[in-house]
Parts: structure tokens; C-alpha cells; sequence
């Protein structure tokens, strides 16, 4: 009998019983075992993420108790408050497959970034943004100031007037983080549209580099947060895409117990959503087990690799868990009984 307080678990738990649709339904039980005996999850996002709307469900999952620290790119940093300022600016291209280069050229020449079947609206989000980003740049190079460069958007995203929300408010995963002021940190910022912005400021000495810390420090400062995290039943570490976003925050491990030579609890949970298949020595990322080898994870660590669409497996395992969490004992009632566990 479907449960109607738990249709999305109900539906996971019903029809995702081999492939990648086994690995998703795994994953998403064990994440959730691992936060109902207290433990935390640590995220890393990659890819283009806030632009394809992940924040729909991660914002709730954030303010759920779900997600305890994030590691994002730049771009995925900026994006989420993109799309809370400027979302009726954006323009969608479903048929982005059949899109000739005079067709992309159209689109630059309208002032839009696409970014696959969606584009950022150059004035209303890059320009509107800069004139607030900016004038916190120029003040903190007065002063002599130094922050993390997600402090800037932490702050910028709560003093935005909210009569200029063009986005749902309640879907902005930064702003949920802003308000929890989660652990960030966020690997290769330069890479990001506000980075090229800023790098500009800098080269006409408008600014000072110095006034954004840097990744060795975002390195150092997470050790610190991660010893934090861990404690417990521990941090996992939930993963969309490949690249820098994952690969840096999940060498805290090996860093705190080889560079410090502190003890260090190994992450609790890994799982890694891609549609780039792993392998060793892919720009994907490693499998798990190459990850055990370099001392991130170990052999009694839960892992998952779900080989898919992190737009559609992403939102239906935080789905899951947010019904999990605001019906706990119905849940685990009926993962008992469709999965055959006491």
C-alpha cells in the first residue's frame, strides 16, 4: 500500500531494485541512517548546479538539518544568488541540441550566458550583482581587511531587499546557508564570473588581491571545521560531479592525519553522483576504492557511485530524506518493510 505521507520513499523503495536505481535507493537509506544516529554530511557540488535549480530541494534540506557544510565552485556559489535576484531574466532553450552557431550567436548578442538549456541574463545578474559585490571589495581594501571569498556573497545574499527577490526565496540554497552559516569553502573561486570580475579590479589596483583569502587558507581553516564535523558518528561526504569542488575538501583526511599528524576520523559515508563514468585517473574522479589508497575513505566506509543525471538523482534522494526526516518512524516503518530490515 502506497504511503501517503511518503510518496517519494514509497516510490524509491517500490520501483528501484537493480543499476544505478539500486545504487540511488542505497545511497539515499544509508545517507539517512547516518543522520538519524546523529551524523552529518558533508557536500561538494560541481558542475552548474544552482543554474539548473538544485536549490529547490537543497535549500529545505539545508534548513531540514540535512547538509552540514558545503564545497562549491564559484560559479555555483554566484549562480544561487543569480537566480534569487534575477530568475525572470533567465530565457530557456529546450531545444539547445539544435541550436546553430548563428543561433549562440544571437543569444550573446542578446547579453545572455547559456548555460545548456538555460541562459543568465547579463544585466539583470552580472551587472545588478556587481554594483553591490564591488563597493564591498573597495571598502575591505581600505580597511585592510581579509575574507573568504564565500564571505562576501554570505553577507551580500541576507542584505539584498527582499522586494527585489525575483526568485523564490525558500529554493536559494545560499541564502539557507548564509542563515545557518554553514561551512563553506570554495576551491578555484577565480573561476567564476565574479572571479574574472574581480581579477579586473585588481589588475587596475581598484582592489587588493590580498583582501580575498586564499585556497591554502580555505585548507587550513577546514581542518579545523572538519575535526568539528566529524565528531560523533562522523562527516560523509556527498558528492555531484567530479573535479576541484570534490577533490579539495576531500584531502582534509589525509592532510589533518599526514600533514598535521593529528588523529582524524575518516569520512563516514562517500557517495558521488556523475553522469562521467570513474576510473582511475579520471577528471571525474577516482572510484572508491583508489580513494581508500590515499587514506579518504576505508574498506568499512558505505559507498556509492550512482553513474546518472545528478538533475534528477540529486533532488529525488534529498525528496526522500525530507520526508524521511519530517516523518521519521513512518519512514523507517517502511524501509523495514520493503526492504526486509530491522
Amino acid at each position: 500500500m502506497a504511503s501517503p505521507e511518503l510518496p517519494i520513499l514509497d516510490f524509491v523503495l517500490t520501483n528501484y531494485k537493480n543499476f544505478n536505481a539500486r545504487a540511488t535507493r542505497d545511497a539515499m537509506i544509508a545517507y539517512w541512517r547516518h543522520i538519524e544516529e546523529g551524523g552529518r554530511m558533508f557536500w561538494a557540488v560541481a558542475g552548474a548546479m544552482s543554474s539548473a535549480q538544485l536549490g529547490i530541494t537543497l535549500a529545505p534540506a539545508i534548513r531540514a538539518g540535512l547538509v552540514h557544510g558545503l564545497s562549491v565552485t564559484g560559479a555555483n556559489l554566484e549562480e544561487s544568488l543569480f537566480r534569487l535576484v534575477a530568475h525572470h531574466g533567465y530565457k530557456d532553450f529546450p531545444d539547445y541540441r539544435y541550436l546553430t552557431k548563428q543561433d549562440d550567436t544571437d543569444i550573446l548578442e542578446a547579453r545572455m550566458r547559456r548555460v545548456t538549456d538555460t541562459s543568465i541574463p547579463e544585466d539583470e545578474a552580472f551587472r545588478a550583482v556587481e554594483k553591490y559585490i564591488v563597493p564591498m571589495w573597495k571598502n575591505t581594501t581600505a580597511s585592510g581587511g581579509r575574507r573568504f571569498w564565500h564571505d562576501y556573497f554570505y553577507e551580500l545574499i541576507q542584505h539584498v531587499d527582499p522586494g527585489t527577490y525575483e526568485g523564490n526565496p525558500e529554493e536559494c540554497w545560499l541564502l539557507a546557508a548564509a542563515r545557518a552559516n554553514l561551512p563553506v569553502v570554495v576551491p578555484g573561486h577565480e573561476d567564476s564570473t565574479f572571479g574574472n570580475i574581480f581579477a579586473s579590479y585588481v589588475r587596475t589596483g581598484e582592489c587588493n588581491a590580498s583582501i580575498v583569502k586564499s585556497g591554502i587558507e580555505y585548507m587550513a581553516a577546514l581542518y579545523d571545521q572538519y575535526q568539528v564535523l566529524s565528531e560523533g558518528k562522523g562527516v560523509g561526504f556527498f558528492q555531484i560531479g567530479g573535479g576541484i569542488a570534490g577533490d579539495f575538501p576531500i584531502c582534509v583526511v589525509p592532510s589533518i592525519k599526514y600533514d598535521l599528524q593529528q588523529p582524524v576520523k575518516p569520512w563516514a559515508y562517500f557517495c558521488q553522483i556523475s553522469d562521467s563514468t570513474t576510473s582511475y585517473g579520471s577528471y571525474s574522479g577516482a572510484t572508491p576504492n583508489e580513494k581508500i589508497t590515499w587514506d579518504k575513505l576505508t574498506r568499512d566506509t558505505p559507498m556509492f557511485v550512482v553513474e546518472s543525471d545528478a538533475t534528477i538523482v540529486a533532488p529525488l534522494i534529498l525528496r526522500a530524506l525530507l520526508e524521511c526526516k519530517a516523518h521519521p518512524q513512518a519512514a523507517n516503518a517502511l524501509i523495514r518493510e520493503r526492504m526486509g530490515t530491522g
